[in-house]
C-alpha cells in the first residue's frame, strides 16, 4: 500500500487493527465507475460479499453515458475479497480482453 493510500484508509476507516494484520487478512479500498443500469446489481453483489459501499456519486451533469462512481471498503480473507470483487465486476459491461 502506498503512503497516500494508507493515509486515506486511516483517515476514512481507521488503521487496520494488528490482530487483522496478524491473521493474514487483507483490506481493500477502491472504486467502480459504471453506468446507471449497473449501479444496483453491483451494490447488491458487493453487499452480499461483505464489501461495504462507502459512497455513490457522479461528476457531470450532462455526461453521456451517465457515469456513477462508487467507493467501497472491506477487510477479510484475500481470496474472499477477490471473489466478491470479481462477482461485482461481472455485473458490469466491462471488457474481458
Amino acid at each position: 500500500m502506498t503512503p497516500r493510500m494508507s493515509r486515506s484508509s486511516d483517515k476514512e476507516r481507521g488503521p487496520i487493527p494488528r490482530r487483522v494484520q496478524k491473521e493474514g487478512r487483507a483490506a481493500i479500498n477502491g472504486d467502480f465507475v459504471m453506468t446507471a443500469e449497473e449501479v444496483n446489481p453491483v451494490i447488491r453483489t458487493l453487499r452480499q460479499n461483505g464489501i461495504e459501499v462507502v459512497s455513490l456519486h457522479n461528476h457531470g451533469l450532462d455526461d453521456e453515458p451517465r457515469l456513477f462512481y462508487m467507493h467501497f471498503w472491506a477487510n477479510d480473507d484475500a481470496a474472499t475479497l477477490a471473489q466478491g470483487l470479481r462477482q461485482a465486476l461481472d455485473q458490469t459491461n466491462s471488457a474481458t480482453e
